[in-house]
C-alpha cells in the first residue's frame, strides 16, 4: 500500500474524531464549562500555578507527553508488520489514550491540579495513595534516569545536535520574557524565537560537538550529570520562565519536522511511489516475544500511555485557562501524537526503504533495505537501533524536498534531543509535586518544599543512573519493566477516571471503564509473561521488582472494584466535583 494513502486516511480520521468523540467527550461525558472554577485561576502562584493561552499550553502539555515515546515504539513495533501497529495508533488513540487523556486532565482540574496518586485518594480509599505514589515515583524515576542517558546517546550519535539543544534554553528564556515582561506580541515573538532555533540547528551541523571521557568518566556519564542540573534549576523556576516557553517553541519544532515529513511523503509518493516495503502482518519476526499481548506495552505513545496521566495531573492542570480548552489540550494533544506515530511508521516501513547504507557501506534499497535492518528483534529493538531507522527514513524523504542530508540528520537529531529533554524536565517537576503532596500528608513540611523535593527527585534519579558506573547507564538494569509498568499506570488512571464518572451517575462511566479493562487484561498478561521470562533467565533484580508492582496493582485493582460496588450501592445520583 502506498504510504500517501495510509497518510491522508488516518489524517483525516483523526480530525473527524476531534469533532465527533472527542466534543462528545467534553459536553455531554465530562460537560465542560467556560464558567467553572479552575485551579490556574483559584490557586494561581506565579510558579506552578499560572493560567495560560491554549494554543501555548498545548505546546508544553504535547511536547511533554511525546517525547521519544512516538518515535521509539512504533520503529520497533513495526516489526510484526505495519498494519497492527497502524491500527493500535488509530483506533487505540482514539478510543483508548485519548480518552485516557482528557479524562485524567479534567478529574485533576476538579480537584485543584492534584496529581492521580491524591485523585485515586478520594475516589477509591486512602490506602491506594501510597500504592499510587509507589508505581508513580518509579515510573518517574525511570524516565528521569534513563532520560539523561536517551539525550547523551542522541549526542553521541548525532553531534551536530549539541548545540542547537543547548542554545534552546536562552531563547526560550527570552521569549518567556519578551511575553510575560514585556508583552509582546505571542505571533511576532514565536516567528523570532522559531528562526533563532533553526538558526542554531544551522550552526550546530556546522559545528558538531562531541564529548570526550572527563577524568575517567564517560561522555553519557558526563551529559547525564549536566542534564539532571539542568533539570533541577528548569523544575524549580517558575513555568513561564523556561518549561513553558521552551516546549512551546519545541511544539513549533514538531510542527515544521511534521510537515516537512508529510510533505516528504506526499511528493515522493506523488513523484514515483512510496510504497510500505515492510510486511502488512509478521506474527513471528525472528526472536521477538508474541504480538498478543507485546504490541500494546511496546507502542504507548501514540496509543495510549500511563505517563500522560502524570503530565495530565501534574504541570498541565495548573496552567488550563479554563475546562473547554481541556478537549484542546488533553484530546487534541492526543491526537496529534498519534498522527506523529504513524508518520514515524511511514518513516521506518516506507521511507527507510528508498536508500540504506549498511555498516560495511552496502548500499540496499526496497524489501532488502527493510529486511537488512529488521532481520530480528535484537537487531531492530535497541535504542541506536529504533534511532537510527527513523533518522535514514526521515531524511530520505526530505531529501527528495532538496534538504540536505547532513542538514536533515541534524534537524532529527535536534527533534528527538529537543522532546527527550522536555520530557526529562517536565518529570523531574512532577516528581516534585508528587514527592511534595506525599510529604504534606505524612505532615513532613520540610519536605514539600520545592527545593527539597526536587532534590530529592534529582538525587535519587542520579543514584540510579549511576549505580552500576560512571557511564550513567544504570538505570538501563530496569528500563525492561518501563514499558509494563506505564501500561500499568494508564489501566490504574482509566480506573480513576471510571470511578468519577460513575459517581456521576448514568453510564458515562464506560468511556472509560471499556479501555480501562482492556489494557488490565493485556498489562498483567503481558507482566506474567515477563515475569516468566526474568526467573527463567534468573535476572532476580527484575523478577522481584516486576512482582512487586503486579501485586501492587492487583492490590489497587481490588480496592477500585470494591469502590465501584460501594458507589453504585449508594445510588446513581451520587455526586463528586
Amino acid at each position: 500500500m502506498d504510504a500517501l494513502w495510509l497518510m491522508l486516511i488516518c489524517g483525516v480520521g483523526y480530525v473527524v474524531a476531534y469533532c465527533t468523540y472527542g466534543r462528545f467527550l467534553a459536553r455531554r461525558i465530562f460537560k465542560l464549562r467556560p464558567e467553572a472554577a479552575v485551579p490556574s485561576r483559584e490557586l494561581q502562584d506565579g510558579i506552578d500555578y499560572v493560567p495560560t493561552r491554549r494554543g501555548i499550553i498545548f505546546g508544553h502539555h504535547f511536547t511533554s507527553i511525546a517525547g521519544t515515546g512516538p518515535i521509539v515504539g512504533p520503529a520497533i513495533g513495526v516489526i510484526w508488520g505495519w498494519l497492527p501497529a497502524l491500527l493500535w495508533v488509530t483506533v487505540g488513540c482514539i478510543f483508548m489514550g485519548a480518552v485516557h487523556d482528557l479524562g485524567a486532565l479534567v478529574v485533576s482540574m476538579r480537584n485543584e491540579g492534584k496529581s492521580i496518586s491524591e485523585t485515586a485518594a478520594k475516589y477509591i480509599n486512602a490506602r491506594v495513595r501510597f500504592i499510587f505514589f509507589a508505581i508513580v515515583f518509579l515510573t518517574l524515576l525511570l524516565v528521569i534516569a534513563v532520560f539523561g542517558v536517551v539525550i547523551a546517546v542522541v549526542f553521541a550519535r548525532f553531534p551536530s545536535s549539541v548545540a542547537a539543544v543547548w542554545l534552546q534554553i536562552p531563547i526560550a528564556v527570552i521569549l518567556g520574557w519578551a511575553v510575560y515582561k514585556k508583552g509582546a506580541s505571542v505571533p511576532v515573538a514565536t516567528a523570532v524565537a522559531v528562526a533563532a532555533m533553526y538558526a542554531t540547528v544551522w550552526l550546530g551541523s556546522r559545528l558538531p560537538f562531541e564529548m570526550r571521557e572527563i577524568a575517567g568518566m564517560p561522555a553519557t556519564g558526563s551529559w547525564t550529570i549536566l542534564l539532571l542540573i539542568y533539570a533541577w534549576i528548569a523544575s524549580t523556576l517558575p513555568v513561564t520562565v523556561l518549561l513553558q516557553p521552551r516546549d512551546y517553541i519545541n511544539a513549533w519544532q514538531l510542527f515544521i519536522m511534521m510537515s516537512l515529513l508529510a510533505l516528504g511523503v506526499a511528493w515522493t509518493s506523488l513523484s514515483g511511489g512510496l510504497p510500505m516495503v515492510a510486511p502488512a502482518v509478521d506474527l513471528s519476526p525472528a526472536g521477538a516475544p508474541p504480538i498478543w499481548p507485546f504490541l500494546f506495552i511496546t507502542i504507548a505513545c501514540g496509543a495510549v500511555s500511563g505517563f500522560h496521566s502524570l503530565v495530565a495531573s501534574g504541570t498541565s492542570p495548573k496552567q488550563v485557562a479554563t475546562e473547554p480548552d481541556a478537549q484542546f489540550v488533553g484530546y487534541g494533544s492526543m491526537l496529534l501524537e498519534g498522527a506523529l506515530a504513524v508518520l514515524i511508521l511511514i518513516c521506518v516501513g516506507a521511507g527507510i526503504a528508498m536508500v540504506y547504507t549498511t555498516s560495511d557501506g552496502q548500499l540496499l534499497t526496497g524489501f532488502d533495505a527493510w529486511h537488512r535492518h529488521y532481520s530480528s528483534w535484537s537487531t531492530a529493538s535497541g535504542m541506536a537501533a529504533n534511532l537510527t531507522a527513523v533518522v535514514v527514513g526521515a531524511a530520505n524523504m526530505m531529501g527528495r524536498l532538496g534538504v540536505p542530508e547532513t542538514v536533515g540528520i541534524a534537524l532529527m537529531g535536534v527533534f528527538i534531543a529537543s522532546f527527550a529533554g522536555t520530557t526529562l524536565d517536565t518529570a523531574t517537576r512532577i516528581q516534585r509535586y508528587v514527592i511534595g503532596e506525599l510529604a504534606g500528608d505524612l505532615r513532613i513540611p520540610f519536605a514539600s518544599n520545592r527545593w527539597v523535593a526536587t532534590t530529592v527527585a534529582v538525587v535519587t534519579a542520579a543514584a540510579l543512573a549511576f549505580a552500576t558506573g560512571a557511564d550513567g547507564k544504570g538505570a538501563l538494569a530496569l528500563w525492561p519493566l518501563f514499558g509494563s509498568a506505564n501500561q500499568l499506570l494508564a489501566s490504574l488512571a482509566l480506573l480513576v477516571v471510571t470511578l468519577y464518572l460513575k459517581r456521576k451517575g448514568g453510564r458515562k462511566f464506560l468511556v472509560a471503564a471499556i479501555p480501562c479493562v482492556i489494557m488490565l487484561v493485556v498489562t498483567n498478561w503481558a507482566m506474567i509473561l515477563n515475569e516468566r521470562t526474568y526467573i527463567r533467565d534468573e535476572n532476580w533484580l527484575l523478577a522481584v521488582i516486576g512482582a512487586g508492582i503486579f501485586a501492587l496493582a492487583l492490590w489497587m485493582t481490588i480496592e477500585a472494584a470494591i469502590a465501584f460496588g460501594s458507589a453504585r450501592a449508594e445510588g446513581e445520583t451520587a455526586g463528586a466535583s
